[in-house]
């Protein structure tokens, strides 16, 4: 036999299990099925949790007809969010603003006597500037009136409140249009607004940029 025949019958020699290049071969594949598994488990590691549909405000009563539910992956902040397998409790209310489409993070729910701040009904015949809008912080100021039919030098009453909520509307006759701006005040600070629109204060909002009491 010649060494042209003898080669060629070695390639063509059916492989044997013992054949290194056979089992090298069946260890990349057992290695690519591998990775595949462990990629397709990983993007599959989602869960479902709740976001809000609209804006949520503080002191808002929140169920299931508020909240949406979608699949999303958290991984080690899961803990801090409301998932459907938790479940929302009964009662809960909002002691923190949650935008919409956000997802709704634990400490964001509570119960009515947890919250620390209430919401406040305050009309304004004037417009609110275009910064001032729901989540934001707005210095309060008020004038009393004096003895001389007139007001007061304005003075600053709640420092940095959050606004909950604005409003359009209008006066009851229909003859001018107000803005009802609900912010969040403490028991501590409660008195004082009250007492500044039990007494027909001009009260204005002006926007704070820095977003604190300060």
């Amino acid at each position: 036999m010649s060494l042209s025949t003898t080669a060629a019958a070695a390639r063509l020699k059916k492989p044997s299990w013992k054949d290194p290049r056979l089992l090298v071969g069946v260890l990349l594949v057992l290695a690519s099925v591998a990775g595949v598994t462990a990629i397709v488990g990983t993007a599959d590691r989602t869960i479902q949790v709740y976001a809000a549909r609209e804006a949520i405000a503080v002191g808002q009563k929140v169920t299931e007809l508020d909240l949406a539910v979608v699949k999303v992956r958290l991984d080690d902040v899961e803990s801090g969010y409301v998932t459907v397998e938790s479940g929302l409790a009964d009662g809960q209310v909002a002691i923190q603003r949650i935008a919409k489409n956000q997802l709704v993070p634990r400490d964001s729910l509570g119960s009515a006597d947890a919250l620390d701040r209430k919401p406040v009904a305050i009309s304004l015949e004037e417009s609110l500037p275009a910064q001032a809008v729901e989540g934001s912080r707005v210095d309060v100021w008020v004038a009393l009136p004096d003895a001389r039919n007139a007001f007061a030098e304005p003075r600053l009453l709640l420092p940095g409140a959050e606004i909950a909520q604005i409003t359009e509307g209008s006066t009851a006759l229909g003859a001018s249009k107000t803005t009802v701006v609900l912010v969040l005040v403490t028991d501590e600070q409660m008195p004082k607004l009250l007492g500044a629109l039990a007494n027909k204060a001009k009260v204005s909002v002006v926007w704070n940029p820095s977003g604190t009491g300060k």
